[in-house]
């Protein structure tokens, strides 16, 4: 079965069923190769509605995950977006599709060098990738950003990550504890305003250093 054959089943059977139903957001799926950011072993499940292990206990964004991030944080042309975890770059290469300035950071060096080497491979310029502890002193930077991302869990709210967004920013962050976490979208509505939104329940890999003191719980 050919790549494109298997790929329009991942949109048919798992994007769409999962309500990822967003045109602008399929067609990025559709035009993404996601065998080429899989571990050269797993391209024959590259698509498959199954966890890919990237090593050290880390794995891939099952697709309708990825999907459910994207069409919630909708990236726009122009817009600055940060990424915590970018693991394969599979997700980093969406939320670059339509011409996002992107910033990723990878604590891991092994990922972080293979990602940039796939983005780089297929001519996506505007992702960098950046070998870097998200919690590390200036980690994140002074500027603000219109789209945040954390692809692994946070136990509680952690408003450092609020802090960087701008006015009208959106933030993407699953949050709790194995069995219960919850998928949220904050939205940066003022200056001191936010609006939270439960989007689904899923499971994901804690982040590495998201154990210590929190702002406020969601």
């Amino acid at each position: 079965m050919s790549f494109e054959t298997v790929r329009q089943q991942m949109i048919q059977q798992q994007l769409r069923t999962w309500d990822v139903l967003d045109t602008a957001v399929l067609e990025i799926f559709d035009r993404l190769p996601r065998e080429t950011f899989v571990p050269p072993n797993y391209a024959d499940v590259a698509y498959a509605d199954t966890q890919i292990p990237l090593g050290s206990g880390n794995f891939m964004l099952t697709p309708k995950i990825a999907g459910r991030i994207l069409q919630a944080v909708r990236p726009r042309a122009g817009e600055r977006v940060l990424e915590i975890g970018t693991g394969s770059g599979y997700l980093t290469a969406a939320l670059a599709a339509n011409g996002s300035d992107v910033r990723s950071l990878e604590r891991r060096a092994d990922l972080a060098t293979r990602a940039a080497a796939t983005l780089a491979a297929l001519s996506i310029g505007n992702a960098r990738i950046e070998h870097r502890d998200a919690y590390s002193p200036e980690a994140l930077g002074s500027g603000v950003h219109d789209v945040i991302v954390l692809t692994a869990s946070l136990p509680c709210d952690d408003e450092r990550f609020e802090r960087q967004l701008a006015i009208g920013g959106r933030l993407f962050a699953v949050v709790g504890r194995a069995p219960v976490m919850t998928a949220m979208l904050v939205e940066r509505i003022g200056e001191r305003d936010f609006r939270r939104t439960e989007l689904f329940e899923t499971q994901l890999e804690p982040l590495v250093g998201a154990n210590g003191p929190a702002g406020f719980e969601f």
